[in-house]
């Protein structure tokens, strides 16, 4: 069983803001950009990405029944912003079990097994933007 939702709305509302402080900078973390799938609206998600030989994979610690996740799936891509550079994401593949768990840090993995994480979203790294200055600059602009 993956993180129980309530603390959707905790993160969301306290730990998301902090954690999009550094997310764009320090990996693992990353800001994963998005664009909802019927509002149009940007969003910007803290994540933990790591670098797989395909692109990116990033473990669905909520589960797969996330918004970022259904907006990926509707656009078919993303943007995420790690180390400072922005990477365009595209063609979202679902892992379960070893084949994802597999693309992470050991670490990592032996955390995701101890809280039942195993679900995960693999993209591929299909360009790269230059990245302006300014914290609220959105990677699409």
């Amino acid at each position: 069983m993956p993180i129980p939702h309530w603390v959707t709305r905790v993160n969301r509302a306290v730990t998301n803001p902090l954690m999009g402080l550094v997310s764009d900078r320090v990996p693992p973390l990353a800001t994963l950009h998005h664009v909802g799938r019927t509002s149009g609206r940007r969003y910007r998600t803290p994540v933990m990405a790591f670098r797989t030989p395909r692109g990116m994979v990033i473990a669905l610690t909520y589960g797969p029944d996330v918004q970022w996740l259904h907006n990926i799936d509707a656009t078919g891509g993303a943007r995420l912003v790690r180390g400072g550079r922005v990477l365009v994401l595209d063609d979202p593949v679902r892992l379960r079990g070893d084949a994802g768990s597999r693309l992470v840090p050991a670490p990592v993995r032996a955390a995701l097994r101890a809280l039942h994480v195993d679900e995960f979203v693999e993209l591929a790294v299909v360009g790269t933007v230059p990245r302006r200055h300014g914290h609220d600059q959105h990677p699409d602009d």
